[in-house]
């Protein structure tokens, strides 16, 4: 029997990244209570928590945890307008995007990494950010995510384990508070595609960082606005015709 096919870093970024633009497709046109849209935000709950898992993997290894902190500090400014007209067609909303999800993500972990703070007191910190980034996108559980996947970086069983029971309360949060909304709880049914993201990870994933090319660096990090903007003026276009 054929080893299934793995793809390196880069690559996996690419399948994420055709996996966000479904998922916000779906949200601009797609009923959430079709078939159609449930499978589009299925597909779509790869995008944020693999980025958080991927973002643990990336503090690990760069050369330069400063500059890594400070790319995503910058591109979470420059979608910051983007994201608001996306959301809510407004210039600037309290909302916030996933990349300033994961800027927080990123220092906590640096946080925890390398303060020399008591356990208590990180823990606390934690929490805290956890609190602040409930107007993001991901909220919390990017956090969540990307933290114990550095702590049990190199302990695949509690990894894994910790993911789910962090997407188990995901899951679960999103379909309680959906109960009295249009569809009831079935309506976030689609959340349960987090399951996917160990399957692709552990299946299809190779652990290996690919080409050092520049676009492969900034590719996201630009398409993340740019796709949003062009999306706002679509939905302009489409529903003012």
């Amino acid at each position: 029997m054929e080893s299934l096919p793995k793809l390196n870093r880069n690559q996996l970024k690419y399948v994420l990244i055709a996996a966000m633009l479904i998922d916000h497709l779906a949200w601009s046109f797609v009923p959430t209570l079709s078939v159609l849209g449930q499978v589009m935000h299925i597909i779509g709950r790869l995008t944020g928590p693999s980025m958080s898992v991927l973002l643990a993997e990336g503090y690990q290894y760069t050369r330069d945890k400063k500059k890594y902190a400070l790319r995503l500090f910058i591109f979470a400014l420059i979608s910051v307008v983007p994201f608001s007209l996306y959301e809510t067609g407004k210039i600037v909303t309290i909302e916030q995007s996933v990349i300033v999800t994961l800027f927080i993500a990123f220092m906590i972990v640096w946080m925890w990494d390398s303060a020399k703070l008591p356990k208590a007191v990180k823990v606390t910190i934690v929490v805290i950010a956890c609190i602040f980034s409930l107007v993001c996108d991901w909220a919390m559980f990017a956090i969540l995510w990307a933290l114990f996947a550095y702590i049990y970086r190199d302990d695949e069983k509690r990894k894994w384990l910790s993911f789910m029971v962090i997407a188990f309360i995901e899951c679960s949060l999103a379909m309680v508070m959906s109960i009295g909304s249009e569809g009831g709880a079935m309506r976030q049914f689609f959340q349960v595609g987090v399951i996917l993201v160990p399957i692709v990870m552990i299946f299809f994933y190779n652990g290996s960082k690919g080409s050092k090319a520049p676009i492969h660096k900034w590719f996201f990090y630009v398409f993340y606005p740019a796709h949003l903007l062009i999306l706002y003026f679509v939905k302009l276009w489409v529903f003012s015709a």
